[in-house]
This record gives structure tokens, C-alpha cells and sequence, in this order.
């Protein structure tokens, strides 16, 4: 699973690692931040949350132009240093007034262009590793390799935004308000670990950074223009000309606007289902251990460590990994014993399960994939895509199943101790069949874009891999307009709705998409 890919590509992903922590720690108990520090309500707070996911996701188009330009990993570093402004002013308690929100909103928009030239660019580069023919083969894994380290910091987030939320109410004695900026605080210090690994890894990812000096001189003549990597030309020869790439691109773009339109519900619909439906406590035993992340990294070691064992080819490899294996059990077995209460449950940490779920099932999805290309029955990164709307419709199909009988927001507001909440294994189970869609459409797009894009437009296109993605997130903000007085299995139904369509869409388009890939 790790065999064969290059060394810059772990460099890369966990400087990326580091970022997404503070990121998604952020985002973690954002939309909730702006509803109890500045009374807003769930529309309002929703169209300021996707707003900034739009930004998030629409700079990367001006990182990329600029990384063509002037070098990605020059872009990189600088998006990191406006990144870390951006934090640093969210992390101040300024209260709940109107200077607070003029603050908070500065430092958004600093996040987001920060991470406009940080995150594409950083990708563009893992991109450019899988130019050198030595390792063409393995770019689809190793964007999956890239994407499940991603995940890996997300993973973490939302129990440190809540423990940190929570210790600097109990212990400092701050307001519930004041004390969400602890949380966004972590970023700051999440962001000097991601640079300080950039940079003491860097000799292995150097030649992956584009132009580090766009008009060097040369002795005894004019100054040419000096080439890097994103001017050459494609070693992989995909089929089509410029033009019909670009458009081929265009139609994936306009497919995956609605697949993240459906899928950052995660932080604010589906969060809110989390807070006002789902029940504050978890059962005693497995329900329990659901939302202790030391439990969740347990099973992630079982799976690693289970394929290293079935994939080492040494008696002491295997025997570590057994080792590794029954040590994770016994921890299980020990935090299955000591569960004996229920325990309160906040609807941040939810959000814990998906990243979860990626780092998790990602070797399952290597192994599936690369037993079907040595078969030559892999799907297309296209057909990928197109199957992963289709999971992602399923999992608001299993949305609207657990909300069967439950009132409306508004109703369930004003009903007091009558209020309906349902079982932590609906949201639990809808995050599971989101993932295995994200999974199919997320690092495989990226990984299409990489090698689909002309080399002379790289930066644009996967910059225009983001735009997709920000109308994508600014159309997120439907999920806070339809919450209030309409039924919830009609809230669900749009998102199914727009997956479905998006997906007839791309199978119609199949042909002019496979001829480029």
C-alpha cells in the first residue's frame, strides 16, 4: 500500500496534516459559535458559514495563477503566514458586538486567502511528483494516500475543539462564548508545526515548487525565461487536445458543485440535526465508545497494522504487526469494561466520524481498486466520481428514513420537554455512507485534475478544481434556509435530489470525459 511512491509525498502530507488540524478544529463548532456569540440565526449563521467556505475553496483559482507565475511552494509559504493573522484574530475574545464581528469577518477572509495559496498549490505539487515516469502508475493511490492524511488531522479535531472548549470554561472559569476561541486558538499553533515540517522536509519534494526565479541571468546573453516543471511538457501523453482537457475538466467541475453542496452539510445542517434531534447521551458499551477518538484510533491501528501483517514479506514484520494488532484489541476489550455509564454527547464531535472513516477505509479502497486494475476492470476517475453522487444521495436517503415522524426545527424548538430526538447510530451511519461517496469522488478528482490539466495551466485548473468546490459551499447555505419550518424528509429530499441529477449528468457525459482521462 506504501510501496513504490515517492518520498516527498509523506513530506507533503503531513505538512497538509498539520494545516487540516487547525482547520477543521475550527470549523468543528464554527456554525454553533455564530449562533450563541452573535444570537444569529440558523440562516444567518449559515450564510456567513458558507460564505467562508466559498472563499475557502474560490482562492486557490488566484493561488493558482500566481503559483504559475511565481512557484507553488513559494505560495505555499506565504499562504501559511497569512493563515496563521487570520487565526490569531479569530483566537481573541472581542465579545458579541458589532467591532467582535467586523474582526471575526477580517480574519475569515484572511484564513481564506491564506489557504487559497496554500491548499491548491501544496496539491498541484503532490501532483508533480507523479510526473516522473518512476511512479506515474501509483498518482491515483498516492492522492488517496494524500487525502487519507488529510483526514487524519481532521480526525482529531472536533474532541480537541470541544475539550479545549470545555477546559477553558471549567478550568479559566471564560463564558461558553468566550471560550470557543481556545478552540480556533489551536490553528495558530497547528500552522508553526505544518511550516516547520515543510521546511525540514523540503529536499524531498524541492523540484515539485515551479519557478523560484522567473528571468534568471545567463552569461553572455539575453535573460530566457526559465522553465520549471509546470512548462513542460505532459510525460503521461493523455488523449485530446488542450481544448478538449479543459472542457473535459469543466464538466467535472460543474458536477461536483453539487456533491459538496450535499456533502459540507456536515458542518451545518446536519450539525444542527446533531444539537436539536439526535440524543445528548450515548449508552453505556459500544455506543459509548463511539465517541471516544482514542477508541476510533484503536480500530485504525487494527486495520493498518492487519494489512501490514497479511502484506509483510518478513517473519519479524508479521510478527510486530501481530503484536500491534492484539495490543489494539486488548485496549478495546479494557475501554469496553471501564464503559459502565452514559455519557453526554455534544453535536461537534460528530464530525469526528468522517475523517474517521476515511482513514479507515482507505486501504480497503486501494486494495478494491488495485485488484480491479490488475484485472483491467478499474472504473475511470470519471466513473468514480458518478458513482460517488450516487452514494452520496443514499446517505440523505438514510436521512430521511430518521427523520420519520420528527416535527419541523421550528416545532421541535417550541415543543420543550416534548421534543423527539432520535438514536447517535442515524448520524453515526449517515457519516459512514457519505464517506465511502467522498471517497469515490474527492481524491480521485484531484487526482484526475493533476493529470488531465494542460502542464502550461495546472495551477488554473486545479485552481478551478476549487471554484467548483466554493459554488459548491456557497450553495451549502440552502441547508440553513430550508431550516426552520419545513420538514425535515423535504430537506433531505433537495440534497438527494441534486446528487441524483448530478449523476445522470456525468454518465451522460462519460465518453467525452474517458477519452481525455
Amino acid at each position: 500500500m506504501f510501496e513504490g511512491q515517492p518520498k516527498g509525498l509523506y513530506a507533503l502530507a503531513l505538512a497538509n496534516t498539520g494545516e487540516r488540524f487547525g482547520y477543521y478544529t475550527m470549523l468543528a463548532v464554527f456554525a454553533l459559535f455564530l449562533r450563541a456569540n452573535f444570537g444569529l440565526d440558523p440562516a444567518w449563521a449559515g450564510e456567513i458559514y458558507s460564505d467562508f467556505l466559498m472563499l475557502v475553496y474560490f482562492l486557490p483559482v488566484v493561488g493558482g495563477i500566481a503559483a504559475d507565475r511565481w512557484g507553488y511552494g513559494r505560495m505555499v509559504t506565504i499562504g501559511i503566514i497569512i493563515m496563521f493573522v487570520g487565526y490569531l484574530l479569530l483566537s481573541f475574545p472581542f465579545g458579541g458586538d458589532t467591532f467582535a464581528l467586523i474582526v471575526m469577518l477580517l480574519a475569515l477572509v484572511l484564513i481564506s486567502l491564506g489557504t487559497g495559496l496554500f491548499k491548491g498549490n501544496l496539491q498541484v505539487m503532490v501532483g508533480n511528483l507523479y510526473d516522473d515516469p518512476k511512479y506515474a502508475s501509483k498518482r491515483d493511490a498516492g492522492f488517496s494516500l494524500f487525502y487519507m492524511a488529510i483526514n487524519l488531522g481532521a480526525l482529531f479535531a472536533p474532541t480537541a475543539a470541544v475539550k479545549i472548549k470545555e477546559w477553558a470554561e471549567v478550568s479559566l472559569g471564560y463564558s461558553s462564548n468566550d471560550a470557543y476561541h481556545f478552540s480556533f486558538a489551536v490553528a495558530c499553533a497547528s500552522l508553526v508545526l505544518s511550516i516547520a515540517i515543510y521546511y525540514a522536509t523540503r529536499s524531498t519534494f524541492r523540484h515539485t515548487e515551479g519557478k523560484t526565479n522567473p528571468n534568471p541571468p545567463v552569461k553572455g546573453g539575453n535573460a530566457p525565461e526559465a522553465q520549471s516543471d509546470n512548462s513542460l511538457p505532459s510525460p503521461e501523453g493523455q488523449g485530446g487536445s488542450d481544448r478538449q482537457r479543459i472542457v473535459a475538466l469543466c464538466l467535472v467541475y460543474a458536477v461536483v458543485i453539487f456533491f459538496w453542496m450535499a456533502f459540507h452539510q456536515n458542518g451545518l445542517s446536519l450539525t444542527y440535526f446533531a444539537d436539536e434531534f439526535t440524543a445528548h447521551t450515548a449508552t453505556a458499551g459500544v455506543e459509548s465508545m463511539c465517541f471516544d477518538v482514542l477508541n476510533l484510533v484503536a480500530i485504525i491501528v487494527i486495520v493498518y497494522a492487519g494489512f501490514s501483517l497479511f502484506q509483510s514479506k518478513t517473519a519479524r514484520a508479521k510478527g510486530i504487526s501481530a503484536v500491534v494488532v492484539v495490543a489494539a484489541l486488548c485496549f478495546l476489550g479494557w475501554q469496553y469494561a471501564g464503559a459502565t455509564e452514559d455519557i453526554a454527547i455534544s453535536a461537534p464531535i460528530f464530525q469526528q466520524f468522517n475523517p474517521f472513516y476515511v482513514v479507515a477505509l482507505t486501504p480497503f479502497s486501494m486494495l478494491i481498486f488495485s485488484s480491479l486494475a490488475a484485472k483491467g476492470k478499474e472504473p475511470s476517475a470519471p466513473r468514480k466520481i458518478a458513482y460517488g453522487m450516487l452514494v452520496a444521495a443514499a446517505a440523505f436517503l438514510l436521512m430521511m428514513f430518521a427523520s420519520q415522524g420528527l416535527p419541523t426545527p421550528n416545532a421541535q424548538k417550541a415543543a420543550g420537554e416534548a421534543a423527539m430526538f432520535v438514536s447517535p447510530y442515524w448520524l453515526i451511519s449517515t457519516y459512514l455512507v457519505l464517506t465511502f461517496g467522498e471517497l469515490l469522488l474527492s481524491p480521485m478528482g484531484i487526482s484526475f485534475v493533476s493529470k488531465v490539466a494542460p502542464p502550461k495551466y495546472k495551477g488554473l485548473m486545479m485552481g478551478g478544481w476549487f471554484v467548483a468546490t466554493a459554488i459548491g459551499n456557497k450553495l451549502v447555505g440552502v441547508g440553513g434556509y430550508l431550516w426552520g419550518d419545513i420538514s425535515l424528509v423535504v430537506v433531505w429530499g433537495v440534497f438527494i435530489a441534486v446528487c441524483l441529477v448530478a449523476a445522470l449528468f456525468m454518465f451522460a457525459m462519460m465518453k467525452r470525459l474517458e477519452k481525455v482521462a
